[in-house]
């Protein structure tokens, strides 16, 4: 401190006789006035103040915006997958979570197994884990406190069964006996498809063993017990799915080839449709499938089949056109198209059954022209006369009725034929002329046919009917139909 002569002292004094500084003071000292010298307290420096409140209102803060970003990609507490707690988790662990679960869950194989042990992984075990995962996160998000702590989500466990039966098989192998499936064939005899009928066999059901392990699974299990005993199994290929398949096959051979409209052009031989057709296995089902080059042979020899020139119908017809017989049936011509790709879309169609195909033609219709027939027979004449559209196109001479036994007169109609009749041969009758032949009927007992018994013809012979040679009768017989017109006159 300074006092008023202007002398400099320090705060620090020596304890008396050591000459060493002291840093501090006692609470009093004597001087050597013998009055007590306090000392002034010395001043410390001021603390540098430390904001607590503002670090904890960050740290809380920050853990609040944390939370909530938390919330928004974890599933909510208490959820469980397949007896796998995914709470707290993101979908994408839930999903390894719930899949490593199913590869590590044990299976001891009791009964004829003999405890042998496989494991999830070993029998192809899976569940679609990250559509579980994604669902139950859309479902249940942690920030839903209305979802938490609920029910279990069920899933089916899934074996792969090529993978499940080969490890059973190879572990248990005295369990399995193949079964036989039905096997479909043609029988050429019968020119029809048969099938020979399934045989059964034993193992171990992975249908069962996925049940069990689906049960396992839901109780949070982490291994369980199966009896591997054999089971019955059942052929893939069944004798119900092999008579469906038979069945459906003869009706495509009732019905196969190669169509122009309603018609079927060109039909395919069952043996034939037989070597095109394939029956195969795949996915537990049978399928046919249809040999496309050997289709292709067919389709090349098919203009030769469908092609054709148009036929013009022929009608005969009475006076008022009444159609009486159908002389020349008509027919379109036809010239078949592009050919181009029938062979691929044939083979496509039999796979599905489909056996009828339609052919590209161009088609010209057919057109039809009548032919007004009628008979006149002159009886004073004794001949008989054939016109056609009014056109005379033979004549002969006839042997009609003896005056006795006149032909009658009149307008008639051909109402039927006989090949060979015997005439007269009744108990009663005064005469009997066997096996007549060439009978065509226009009145009652009245015909024109053959006499082989006379070669008078141009002169009266008959018991009524018009008597002709056998060879003309044949003629007048086949020329003549039902329902023509014949006029008889003097």
């Amino acid at each position: 401190m300074c006092h008023g002569g202007g002398e400099r002292v320090t705060d620090l004094i020596s304890d008396p006789g050591t000459g060493e500084v002291r840093t501090s003071a006692p609470d009093a000292l004597t001087q050597e006035s013998g009055q007590p010298v306090q000392w002034a307290p010395t001043e410390a420096p001021a603390k540098k103040k430390r904001h607590i409140g503002l670090w904890v209102g960050l740290g809380a803060g920050a853990l609040v915006l944390v939370g909530a970003a938390a919330s928004l990609i974890l599933i909510a507490p208490g959820t469980t997958i397949a007896g796998v707690p995914v709470g707290g988790m993101t979908p994408g662990i839930a999903a390894e979570a719930i899949s490593s679960r199913l590869a590590t869950t044990e299976i001891e194989l009791t009964g004829a197994g003999d405890g042998t042990t496989l494991t999830g992984a070993d029998l192809g075990a899976h569940v679609d884990a990250e559509g579980l995962a994604e669902q139950a996160f859309a479902d249940r998000p942690l920030w839903n406190i209305s979802a938490w702590m609920g029910e279990p989500i069920h899933a089916d466990v899934l074996l792969d069964p090529e993978i499940a039966e080969h490890a059973l098989h190879a572990a248990v192998p005295t369990s399995y006996v193949d079964p036989v499936s039905a096997d479909v064939v043609f029988d050429a005899d019968a020119s029809a498809y048969t099938f020979t009928p399934a045989e059964t066999g034993t193992g171990i059901s992975v249908p069962d063993l996925a049940d069990a392990f689906t049960a396992a699974a839901s109780d949070g299990e982490r291994a369980f017990r199966f009896s591997a005993d054999a089971t019955e199994v059942t052929a893939t290929i069944t004798d119900e799915k092999a008579a469906a398949t038979v069945e459906k096959l003869n009706d495509m051979l009732a019905t196969i080839g190669f169509y122009v409209g309603d018609e079927r052009t060109v039909p395919v031989a069952a043996d034939v449709a037989a070597s095109w057709l394939s029956i195969d296995e795949v996915d537990g089902e049978l399928t046919i499938t249809a040999d496309q080059s050997a289709i292709q042979t067919m389709v090349a020899s098919l203009p030769d089949l469908v092609n054709r020139d148009v036929v013009t119908q022929q009608n005969i017809v009475d006076s008022t056109g009444k159609v009486l017989r159908t002389l020349t049936e008509g027919k379109d011509g036809r010239v078949l198209g592009d050919t181009t790709g029938i062979a691929s879309a044939f083979a496509t169609d039999l796979t599905q059954g489909e056996a009828a195909f339609q052919l590209p033609v161009t088609s010209t219709p057919f057109e039809t022209t009548t032919l007004f027939r009628r008979i006149e027979v002159d009886i004073s004449e004794q001949r008989t006369y054939l016109f056609e559209n009014e056109k005379l196109v033979e004549s002969w001479a006839i042997s009609s009725g003896l005056p006795e036994t006149p032909t009658p007169l009149g307008r008639f109609r051909v109402f039927g034929h006989t090949a060979k009749q015997s005439m007269g041969c009744g108990p009663d009758s005064p005469y009997c002329t066997p096996n007549v032949p060439w009978n065509t009927w226009f009145a009652p007992d009245i015909a024109f046919h053959g006499a082989y018994w006379h070669n008078n013809f141009g002169h009266r012979m008959s018991h009524g009917c018009v008597n002709l040679p056998p060879s003309i009768a044949k003629q007048v017989y086949d020329w003549s139909p039902v329902g023509l017109e014949v006029w008889v006159h003097a």
